[in-house]
């Protein structure tokens, strides 16, 4: 096995957004013999720029942020197994997002290639409450009520997974981007084309990384949560899973990680509920929260992302594979 002599640095990143895709198209790309991706897929190294996260205080935050990976020998370090013939990468969903991230990457990492994953905001605003509503750690049963929190929670600093607005506000993000980097070292993809073209969307990605096209066909699913309609369990499991989180923090992380599906089980029982979709009330009520975004988006990028402000639910990635 030839091991790389290059300096131990990613040549790609996926940079967002969170519930976006990002997962399907990281769990993809691993399987591509000319590509090595790190363990674990989301070490977020650059939120931190070499000191440790901040404290954060939401459900479940402290025991998560143990995995944060902000010591740059440690980052460097998932990068020893790649051989010299594999372009390198990782994947933290919440660089896009974050203003320092980017900073950080573009001095950093000239060069690096950078992919992001777009999803309608609303959609992924919405994804991303019932990922934490499915795991117990969100305590709001109603996502308008959980979206208009957002404010309050960063002021009691909880951790960047619970800006349901500010991390789809990708018109912004991408503009700021555009201004440290090099937009020929951006790709810029749609969630809709993980799903409705997958195998186009894999070769796409795979030309721009400059790997070979053809060896990839399908994407994995994405790590959608069971859904947990609300009722007695979520009232009286809930509160003993977000205090379990909260203890996680004074233990390994591995230690919740166990413990942590046999508790989303006690969650949802023998329910086999289904998710239910965004209604166009819901819809119409968040527009105006990401209208002006959506308009930047489009004037950054040069393609009509029109279709968000749309009172219409296009469904989760199951139920829009499922009539893809």
């Amino acid at each position: 096995m030839s091991i790389s002599t290059r300096p131990p640095r990613p040549d790609f990143l996926i940079i967002g957004a969170p519930k976006a895709g990002t997962t399907a198209l990281h769990s993809a790309l691993t399987r591509h013999p000319q590509i090595f991706s790190t363990r674990p897929k989301e070490p977020k190294y650059w939120l931190c720029g070499d000191v440790p996260p901040p404290h954060f205080s939401g459900p479940g935050d402290r025991h998560s942020q143990q995995e944060w990976i902000w010591q740059r020998e440690r980052y460097e370090a998932l990068f020893a197994g790649a051989e010299a013939h594999q372009v390198r990468g990782e994947s933290t969903a919440f660089y896009l997002w974050n203003g320092a991230a980017r900073r950080r990457i573009a001095e950093k990492l000239p060069g690096v290639r950078l992919i992001a994953v777009l999803r309608d905001p609303i959609e992924r605003a919405y994804s991303n409450w019932m990922h934490l509503w499915c795991d117990g750690l969100e305590p709001v049963p109603d996502f308008l009520e959980a979206f208009a929190l957002e404010e309050e929670r960063i002021a009691r600093g909880w951790a960047p997974f619970w800006r349901y607005r500010e991390l789809g506000l990708y018109g912004g993000q991408l503009s700021a981007l555009q201004q440290l980097v090099d937009p020929e070292q951006l790709l810029v993809l749609r969630y809709r084309q993980l799903v409705e073209d997958p195998q186009g969307t894999l070769n796409r990605t795979c030309d721009f990384l400059g790997v070979e096209t053809g060896l990839l066909g399908d994407m994995p699913r994405d790590n959608a949560r069971a859904y947990v309609a609300p009722g007695w369990r979520t009232r009286t499991v809930g509160p003993l899973v977000r205090a379990g989180a909260r203890a996680g923090q004074f233990a390994p992380p591995q230690v919740w990680r166990r413990v942590e599906p046999s508790a989303r089980r006690l969650l949802r029982g023998g329910s086999r509920a289904v998710r239910p979709h965004l209604t166009p009330e819901q819809r119409s009520a968040l527009l105006p929260a990401f209208a002006e975004d959506v308009d930047l988006l489009t004037r950054v990028t040069g393609d009509d992302y029109s279709a968000w402000l749309s009172e219409k639910s296009s469904g989760s990635f199951d139920q829009r594979r499922a009539t893809a």
